[in-house]
């Protein structure tokens, strides 16, 4: 039914991703698998219900539809098993906005708010520019090279101004969905040391089986109670340009509290194409998801089998939720500076530097495989053609 075999070409569009390759890489000859927005067509559904809007020739301030929350709430209850209600929620234009809200609503300057890196870099950035304490616990690597949490280093460094913990469920860049087991370890802390939890959920339904998203909020009462979500459309189906997602507070003293936040920024109801948009991706997209989804698993498959064959240079982390392969790079022996620059000088690749994300970071590269098939097998020709010259090295 759906075909994501080529897509339409951003190179003369304003895409983030394609504009800023001779800024950050110092070339246009690079093929671009940074930013995490997908190289596929945005669903033909979602760009049919802005079409049918735009027959109506204004378009004003709207408010953000019942329905178009409603059509949200319901798919996160058929899918995810959370029941969150209309007065729980509010539109925003990003999760990194809801971000800064958040931290302006639960803390005051100085004050502590834990990042698990390595982490989407965001996290810990604006952390530093609203002036509160960053807390770091970096995630523990195991031995397959899967990511779990360290809570006896969590522990260690709450203290009593330590107010708020950013969750990344799934988690971005290591590709953790995280166990009900550690979710629970996790509420246990934060619910014991007054903690709240921002839970950025946005990656939600990219999710790879038998492995299930579990929302922090549907983990009891009490998780419920410490926490907000962060969910949205942006990420699933490749819609970051419509710039709207929402936050669900359930508890009221929360929500209270955030609105006063959030008030103060003005977020207002965002554009009239955005609520259209959203609520045909929630509405009509179940299908299509699906297709997806199982693309993204057959492009992951062939950077598996690639790394299999140069294990002595790159690792693949097992990946269990998202796009975005993290590549541990270590065994090519090269410093940070050095692997970004035969990726771009060698492989042809433009990839996220794995310091950006975290000291953790260091020696690993995130590379977005959310491509079209053709693109996917481009990108493991160049990497595969760099590996081999190198490897002979």
């Amino acid at each position: 039914m759906f075909d994501f075999s080529t897509a339409a070409p951003r190179e003369q569009t304003n895409a983030e991703k394609y504009t800023l390759r001779e800024e950050l890489f110092g070339t246009q000859d690079v093929l671009p698998a940074w930013v995490a927005d997908m190289d596929i067509n945005t669903p033909e559904f979602v760009l049919d219900a802005v079409k049918k809007r735009l027959k109506h020739p204004i378009v004003g301030y709207e408010e953000v539809s019942d329905s178009a929350f409603m059509a949200q709430i319901a798919w996160m209850q058929k899918r995810h098993g959370v029941a969150f209600e209309r007065e729980d929620m509010f539109y925003s234009h990003s999760v990194v906005a809801s971000m800064a809200v958040a931290i302006e609503a639960f803390t005051q300057k100085g004050e502590g708010v834990i990042a698990q890196t390595p982490v989407y870099p965001p996290f810990f950035h604006t952390v530093k520019k609203l002036e509160r304490r960053l807390v770091l616990n970096p995630l523990v690597q195991r031995e397959d090279g899967s990511y779990t949490f360290d809570l006896e280093d969590l522990k260690a460094k709450i203290d009593k101004d330590t107010k708020l913990l950013l969750l990344c469920s799934p988690h971005n860049p290591v590709g953790r969905v995280w166990h009900e087991e550690e979710l629970r370890a996790i509420a246990e802390v934060c619910y014991e040391n007054g903690i709240i939890v921002f839970a950025d959920e946005i990656h939600c339904d990219l999710v790879y089986k038998p492995n299930r998203h579990i929302p922090f909020a549907s983990l009891s009462d009490k998780a419920r109670d410490i926490s907000l979500t962060t969910i949205g459309v942006g990420k699933t189906f490749n819609m970051a340009g419509f710039a709207m997602s929402s936050v669900a507070v359930s508890n009221a003293s929360l929500r209270e509290q955030f609105h006063k936040a959030y008030e103060r920024v003005h977020f207002a109801q965002g554009a009239v194409l955005s609520h259209v948009a959203f609520e045909a991706a929630y509405t009509e997209g179940e299908a299509w998801l699906e297709a997806l989804l199982q693309h993204l698993q057959k492009n992951y498959t062939m950077l598996a089998e690639l790394s299999r064959s140069y294990a002595n240079l790159i690792k693949l982390t097992p990946i269990e939720g998202t796009y975005l392969a993290w590549l541990d790079c270590r065994g090519m022996a090269l410093k940070d500076r050095e692997l970004r620059e035969w990726f771009v000088k060698e492989a042809k690749l433009g990839l996220g530097a794995g310091l950006s994300f975290g000291r953790e970071g260091s020696g690993f590269m995130r590379l977005n495989f959310a491509v079209p098939s053709d693109t996917m097998v481009e990108i493991i020709k160049r990497f595969e053609d760099a590996l081999e010259r190198y490897d002979k090295n």
